[in-house]
């Protein structure tokens, strides 16, 4: 695996040398990270990309290569690809030293195009909205080269990753060991025709499609080309096929070495989502914009002013599936950018100038509101709703609505919100799919007043222990009296009925409570404590629930 940063010259070599680039002269150590790739037109002013690679398909001859290295000197170019072979090598080196611009040579047989795709392929990895680099399996998040390189490692064989119709997404270096059919498909990008209909006709894509175990092809032969075996793997998000990673083998592959096969395709597939994530350039570039104006600070004005949302109140809506909603990593994955895309896609027919961004586990919506905070907080609700019904609840989404921000720095404000209603819904106090932070603040409240409490490791104390403790020994059910008797404001016929005793039962136990508890139940402050008590009790019997617990654990206040 190249251990060089995905736009550096170095990196670029390490992935495409010995199948589309040899280097002829030049430093590719040199610290520079590649801008873009250039089309040199001799019959048109240059524009490049800083630090580019310059694909000079016009250009031969020592005199034409010389002068154009000088030239590109001063476009502080980084490489210039040229089709070999190259005479007068002693003056091209000496044009290579004195310009720093190192000198590539195009592999015979392979086209510019070709190449062109696969620079910008190569170099796009990352170009938009990565603050930091993220990693999957210690392999650059959607790197698939890297992956390529790794899997190649590890079975000690040459690899590809492909796509649904046997595009190549990806391959490994060492591909010079493989046989010509496999370095035909690099360079075309694409399994050729032939041996896609010999698969085909021998069943090799049904076995694939419908196995989760490793296949092994035969070696194939087509008239007079002999290919080497290979053994293939599905790539799979749940139920979704999204390729296959394919290694050619001069030997067989051992046991440990088919296990690690199959566990390598699990993280393809998250690497083969992230790839695909990122290959909408507009998508990235909004999704971008958006992170950057949810972070706040310098950068979220101007975020916002390229989403023409600088100056209308916006809200956030956050949307998220519900804990526990499938098991399967890359599935669930699948799923967040499936709703996400169908979420963006929802808003902006609604209102063009919403945007997206999945950001983790959580796709985040700014959508633009009327001033009207009400009717902001209604409209937003409603075009959630409306969404959700069209996504049926198969998916299991929620959507939780942030407040109305009428400025820039009111959006981390409004982010916050939708956060907290967001865990609102998924805690089970609401059942609804979608709310503002107005309908669930009162529980928002609850939830982080428990957090606060388990943070500080604080205890139940007041009546409420003395109740909970008298209950533990005699089994007098007094905590529930009490609960029952302030959710019916005193009512004892009521408060009785709902606990199945008989009235008089109740009242007894209603003064018992009074006397166990030492509290004064005709004292508002009295009876608001123990509403509170009760109700942070009540978050912590269900939390015990939900993990597996047998009973209730009032432990936290």
């Amino acid at each position: 695996m190249s251990t060089h940063p995905a736009r550096s010259l170095s990196r670029v070599l390490d992935d495409l040398g010995s199948t589309l680039l040899d280097l002829l002269h030049g430093d590719t150590g040199r610290a520079v990270e590649i801008g873009g790739v250039g089309i040199h037109d001799p019959h048109d002013e240059q524009h490049y990309p800083s630090h580019a690679i310059v694909l000079g398909n016009a250009v031969s001859g020592p005199e034409q290569i010389a002068e154009l290295l000088y030239d590109l000197q001063a476009h502080e170019a980084a490489a210039l690809v040229v089709r070999g072979p190259i005479d007068d090598a002693d003056r091209i080196e000496r044009a290579v030293a004195e310009t720093g611009v190192a000198l590539l040579a195009l592999t015979p047989g392979a086209s510019w195009a070709q190449l062109a795709a696969m620079l910008r392929t190569l170099l796009s990895e990352g170009d938009v909205g990565e603050g930091e680099e993220h990693t999957l399996g210690g392999v650059p998040s959607g790197d698939l080269f890297a992956l390529a390189n790794a899997i190649a490692t590890l079975l000690n064989a040459p690899v590809t990753i492909e796509d649904r119709r046997s595009k190549i997404l990806a391959f490994s270096g060492g591909q010079d060991t493989a046989d010509a059919p496999r370095v035909e498909s690099i360079l075309a990008r694409q399994v050729p025709e032939r041996y896609l209909r010999h698969h085909e006709e021998h069943g090799v894509f049904k076995e694939l499609y419908r196995s989760e175990r490793l296949v092994h092809v035969p070696a194939p032969t087509l008239g007079d080309q002999v290919a080497l075996p290979r053994v293939a793997v599905a790539v799979r998000a749940g139920d979704e096929f999204l390729g296959s990673v394919w290694a050619t083998l001069r030997e067989p592959l051992t046991g440990e070495r088919e296990e690690a096969f199959l566990e390598a395709a699990k993280l393809v597939a998250l690497h083969m989502l992230r790839f695909r994530a990122g290959t909408d350039a507009e998508y990235r570039l909004r999704a971008d914009l958006v992170a950057t104006a949810l972070e706040g600070g310098a950068g979220a004005i101007a975020a916002l002013g390229r989403l023409g949302l600088v100056d209308e109140p916006t809200l956030v809506m956050a949307m998220g599936l519900a804990p526990g909603h499938g098991e399967d990593h890359a599935h669930v994955t699948a799923e967040h950018q499936r709703l996400a895309a169908a979420l963006a896609v929802h808003l902006s027919a609604v209102q063009p100038r919403s945007a997206v961004a999945l950001l983790g586990d959580v796709a985040y919506a700014l959508f633009p509101v009327t001033s009207d905070t009400a009717r902001a907080r209604e409209r937003a609700a409603q075009v959630a709703s409306n969404f959700l019904h069209r996504t049926g609840g198969r998916a299991g989404a929620v959507i939780g609505i942030g407040s109305v921000a009428s400025e820039p720095a009111g959006l981390a404000r409004s982010r916050a919100n939708a956060d907290r209603t967001l865990r609102v819904l998924f805690s089970g106090r609401a059942s609804q799919r979608v709310a503002a932070i107005a309908d669930v603040y009162v529980d928002a409240l609850l939830l982080e007043m428990r957090d606060l409490a388990i943070s500080n490791r604080d205890e139940v104390s007041g009546p409420l222990a003395r109740l909970a403790a008298y209950d533990a020994k005699h089994n007098a059910h007094l905590v529930e009296t009490l609960r029952a008797w302030l959710d019916a404001f005193g009512d004892v016929i009521g408060a009785s009925t709902s606990v199945f005793v008989h009235p008089n039962t109740f009242r007894y136990r209603i003064r018992r409570v009074a006397e166990v508890g030492q509290i004064d139940l005709q004292d508002p402050a009295a009876r608001f404590a123990a509403m509170l008590q009760l109700r942070l009790m009540a978050m912590d019997e269900d939390g015990g629930a939900r993990s597996g617990g047998t009973g209730p654990t009032p432990s936290v206040v």
